[in-house]
């Protein structure tokens, strides 16, 4: 009889950019899905929009008394370059706030979710909120659909 493990393990998943999407399996095996914009506010410095992403990791951890891993797009090439330096700031931003609170976290190429979610590493934003449709998600974001296929690439790959 082949016996079947089950992780009580948190796991966040994170479509980074000024809408972030994001996913997060529960201690319970529940999976919460949904964005945030991290957009610049009228009259506000160029690092609020850091300090309110590094506030609202604070409340996903409060809320959720630990997070024991942190997966993240691993963004190679953009379109401008202001989606450049918002994406370099949300991710050094996270990638401090995890090692501050020592939460292992792991980059994942856009191909490897996109070929994970969808059997083709070139899918577009239609393929992947499609596929997350189909796994039973009712997702409204192309970013929140990204955070769900890359939580699942990291249910589905690693050990969590």
């Amino acid at each position: 009889m082949q016996q079947t493990t089950i992780s009580h393990t948190v796991t966040l998943a994170l479509d980074l950019g000024t809408t972030t999407g994001w996913a997060l399996k529960s201690r319970d095996s529940q999976i919460a899905h949904g964005f945030v914009s991290f957009k610049s506010q009228r009259f506000e410095g160029g690092g609020m929009r850091f300090l309110r992403f590094k506030h609202w990791l604070a409340e996903i951890k409060t809320m959720t008394g630990e997070i024991n891993a942190v997966y993240f797009e691993e963004v190679r090439r953009h379109v401008g370059v202001d989606a450049a330096h918002v994406y370099g700031g949300l991710m050094a931003t996270l990638t401090t706030w995890c090692e501050h609170h020592r939460i292992p976290y792991q980059g994942v190429p856009v191909g490897t979710i996109k070929k994970h979610a969808t059997g083709k590493g070139n899918a577009g934003k239609a393929d992947v909120i499609a596929a997350m449709r189909a796994l039973g998600h009712p997702v409204t974001d192309d970013n929140e659909a990204d955070a769900l296929a890359i939580l699942h690439w990291a249910l589905d790959t690693q050990e969590v």
